[in-house]
């Protein structure tokens, strides 16, 4: 599966607050949580977006609170994948348990720049930006499952069903 899109820039440490503030987690509907996004930093964020951009980001992306809020509203905004040189390890398990991409590669941070045309591979781990590729680890078969599917919930719900066709 291949991502191609807009690269959207930010730096180091963009923290679940940033993402969706507090005062929003009253909702769970990605839609309206999408439309506040990244507000505290880039109020015109949700209105820039094209559906299926890239999040490039910097160092501990999605560090603080254990947010699964912080995911829904990236995906209610439009964001297909985020890019970082690093992950909170929260934000990092959060996403694949909703079915949001997210890939490691510090190289490509590097070279991206606001609105760049980025083309990310997510079974190969290609990601090309600027005329230049980098590689980064792909995600194993079983996550691209999860991911695929739309998340832990789905591909559990879709594995109890296959085990109760089976009979098991």
């Amino acid at each position: 599966m291949t991502i191609e899109a807009k690269a959207r820039v930010y730096g180091d440490a963009i923290d679940t607050d940033v993402i969706i503030p507090a005062k929003y987690l009253t909702s769970r509907d990605p839609m309206f949580l999408g439309s506040k996004c990244m507000e505290p930093i880039d109020p015109e964020f949700a209105t820039r977006i094209d559906r299926g951009d890239v999040l490039v980001g910097g160092r501990n992306f999605g560090c603080g609170s254990s947010r699964e809020h912080a995911v829904l509203a990236l995906q209610g905004a439009g964001i297909s994948c985020v890019v970082a040189k690093s992950f909170a390890r929260i934000f990092y398990r959060n996403a694949i348990n909703q079915g949001l991409v997210v890939l490691i590669c510090p190289q490509a941070v590097d070279v991206a720049k606001e609105g760049d045309p980025i083309a990310v591979d997510i079974t190969t781990g290609t990601i090309s930006v600027r005329g230049e590729t980098f590689s980064t680890e792909p995600f194993p078969p079983f996550l691209r499952e999860i991911i695929d599917i739309g998340g832990l919930v789905p591909y559990v719900k879709q594995r109890m069903a296959q085990r109760q066709a089976a009979g098991q």
